[in-house]
């Protein structure tokens, strides 16, 4: 049994790439997670390894054009092997029938989310040993503020039960993902050029103001403590526990 707190001490300094490379030497059923925004960085990273490696990525139906085009330029930029989960047809027609299009601006973004990206992300998880996430400390004080560089995944369990977490830019601030991205010529979204830094589903995200946390821009009409989508619902725990 893997030693997460004495793996996740040893890494807690190490680059982002050192990171990327013994998760991907420790475990042969791995993936990196890819939302089609500046986590494309970690796509960038791998690739740079010289080493097989799998990405997915969640198609919920609800993502901009841009992200649509912009998967599928990474996807020939780097010659993978890209993954595309869909949700539920079924669960999603139900919601869609029984609620209408837009229910979440009234009664909140758990149940879509959850039918669009948590389910997807949970039967893709049950293959896996670990995974590779974006996630950043800076991008949500409330809910990212203490995301270790690894972890024990306690939303999700994978092939063998426990799942391990992958946070390789958890220490990362905004700006050294961007230094990287353009030192490296590393394509991106192009709604970043438009003021969108948090880039989710379509009706769910829109740019932000200067000044403006990059987390305002999602799901704007909830309060900020409950800004995650399900997909790394750990970090809710985490925080209500520490408060």
């Amino acid at each position: 049994m893997m030693d997460i707190d004495s793996l996740n001490s040893e890494l807690a300094d190490a680059s982002p790439r050192k990171i990327i490379k013994t998760a991907l030497e420790q475990f042969d059923h791995i993936a990196i997670s890819f939302s089609g925004a500046e986590d494309v960085a970690l796509i960038a990273m791998a690739h740079s390894l010289k080493k097989p490696f799998s990405v997915f990525t969640l198609d919920t139906g609800r993502l901009h054009p841009e992200t649509y085009r912009f998967v599928e330029k990474v996807r020939q930029a780097y010659d993978l092997d890209l993954e595309i989960l869909f949700p539920d047809a079924q669960a999603v027609q139900d919601l869609v029938n029984s609620k209408g299009l837009f229910s979440f601006y009234e009664d909140g973004h758990e149940e879509c989310c959850g039918i669009r990206k948590v389910e997807p992300l949970r039967r893709k998880l049950s293959g896996l040993d670990a995974w590779i996430t974006g996630q950043r400390k800076d991008q949500s004080p409330d809910t990212r503020n203490d995301v270790p560089v690894v972890q024990q995944d306690t939303a999700f369990e994978g092939r063998n039960g426990p799942l391990v977490k992958f946070n390789p830019m958890a220490n990362w601030s905004s700006k050294d993902v961007w230094d990287y991205i353009r030192a490296m010529e590393v394509p991106y979204n192009e709604l970043h050029d438009r003021g969108f830094v948090s880039i989710g589903c379509e009706p769910c995200t829109r740019p932000i103001l200067p000044g403006q946390h990059e987390r305002e821009g999602r799901w704007w009409w909830e309060e900020a403590t409950k800004k995650e989508c399900g997909l790394h619902s750990g970090n809710m725990i985490a925080s209500s526990s520490a408060e």
